[in-house]
């Protein structure tokens, strides 16, 4: 019996581009399907450049807070394909079983025949499908790329659309200036339904203003209709209808991830109406969580290298507004206890890594470039390791992470902080070895 492995393969090779953004293949497919994506449960679609991840945890927590049932499309994976595909369970939401996996891959596959699609295109389909199947009371999805031509905005009337903050990512495919980024983002807002918009720099929130403008998509904005602080530690989040006084979130760290709770605050104060209730988004502010966002590891069990002192931190953050938010989170950290902080970074080709590393200046006193296993389009560590020592730090490459973790630990009387980063794909694998571990 095929597992969905030998499928998603097979699905690899439909298509010779990874991305070749187009809603022109996924509407076919979708039309020979019996269109899935028009009967999901109410819709709230995630666009922007940074924080969708954590806008979604948020959202799930706070809905699942008040009993809802929740499904959640999200993309990349980090360890499995089936963390994209998340389904209600009776004890809040799962990844999708294997059994059901399979299936929805093999039936949508069997819709599509030979026909070119990219990846994305037709999982973004089985998701679909699977979504249909399973009923529930919201349905979070989470663009792949851009969000105009985005395979998940085929969806024609969400209850609701989020757009986290925009900055530079993806500019191959989605334009080299804000504008242009910023108005690919726009194209998931949709005439009639209500938009929540996180804090943007004045040309993205003005693109964005005048397409919801000119479709009639009304917009709730941060600081315009709502704003969020910490406050005597605690989380303050104020808008016209309501002022609410909740825990900071446990397991987001960081000033970024206020902003992120907001904005899902504000779009759970619209689709929940007179059910929020404070208790349940206390409980979520301290639930919420979302893998591989400065997660805190367990160093000495991951790494013989490792001792107690020793503090190990993974992200997958991979642009330079990802390592402003992250530098801010180790400045923090470094404010009430001083170690030495080395950053283990592997990243992808087209990445900007000099802006990456600019915001570590100051910061970080050692940095180890390491590889992507079985990332094609991975970095060279060398050439990784020589940009980083153009820009004056100290820097080597290795082979592997647990050789950077050894090269970082070694001759070190006190403590260092280890912050693994640069990638999405590095941080999967990481958590990946973490689970062997744990088994």
């Amino acid at each position: 019996m095929k597992t969905s492995e030998h499928y998603l393969e097979e699905m690899h090779k439909l298509h010779p581009k990874l991305i070749d953004l187009s809603l022109d293949r996924i509407n076919q497919l979708l039309e020979r399907m019996g269109n899935p994506h028009l009967e999901l449960a109410p819709v709230v679609h995630v666009a922007g450049t940074n924080g969708k991840g954590s806008v979604l945890a948020f959202l799930t927590a706070i809905l699942e807070a008040h009993g809802e049932r929740v499904q959640r499309f999200s993309s990349p994976h980090l360890v499995h394909f089936h963390e994209r595909i998340n389904l209600p369970t009776k004890d809040g939401m799962a990844p999708i079983s294997e059994s059901m996996l399979i299936d929805v891959l093999k039936r949508t596959k069997d819709f599509n025949g030979d026909e070119p699609i990219t990846f994305f295109e037709i999982t973004t389909a089985a998701a679909f499908l699977a979504f249909k199947e399973m009923a529930a009371d919201w349905c979070l999805l989470e663009t792949g790329l851009g969000g105009r031509l985005d395979s998940t905005n085929v969806v024609e009337k969400p209850a609701a659309t989020i757009i986290t903050p925009v900055s530079y990512d993806h500019t191959q495919f989605l334009g080299c200036t804000l504008r242009e980024i910023a108005r690919e983002k726009a194209g998931i807002l949709k005439p009639g339904s209500p938009g929540f918009i996180g804090l943007q720099t004045e040309e993205a929130l003005d693109i964005i203003e005048q397409h919801a403008a000119n479709i009639g998509a009304p917009l709730t904005i941060r600081g315009r209709d709502f704003d969020v602080f910490s406050q005597r530690g605690r989380l303050v989040y104020s808008s016209t209808e309501q002022l609410l006084d909740l825990p900071l979130p446990r397991n987001l760290p960081g000033q970024h991830q206020i902003e992120n709770a907001g904005l899902a605050l504000a779009a759970a104060q619209h689709i929940l109406g007179d059910r929020l209730d404070v208790s349940a988004l206390s409980k979520a502010m301290e639930a919420a969580f979302w893998p591989a966002r400065m997660q805190r590891l367990d160093g000495q069990s991951y790494s013989p290298h490792l001792r107690a002192e020793d503090e190990l931190w993974l992200d997958g953050g991979h642009n330079p507004a990802a390592a402003m938010v992250l530098a801010d989170i180790v400045g923090d950290l470094e404010e009430r206890v001083s170690r030495p902080l080395h950053l283990i970074i592997g990243m992808m080709a087209g990445k900007d890594v000099r802006g990456f590393l600019h915001e570590f200046i100051g910061l970080a006193s050692q940095v180890i470039a390491v590889p992507i296993e079985g990332e094609e389009n991975a970095m060279d560590p060398d050439d990784l390791a020589d940009f980083a020592c153009e820009m004056g730090f100290e820097s080597e490459s290795a082979a592997t992470v647990e050789e950077a973790l050894q090269i970082s630990a070694a001759g070190r009387h006190e403590g260092v902080r280890i912050l693994i980063c640069g990638s999405l794909y590095l941080a999967g694998q990481v958590l990946a070895k973490q689970k062997l571990l744990e088994a």
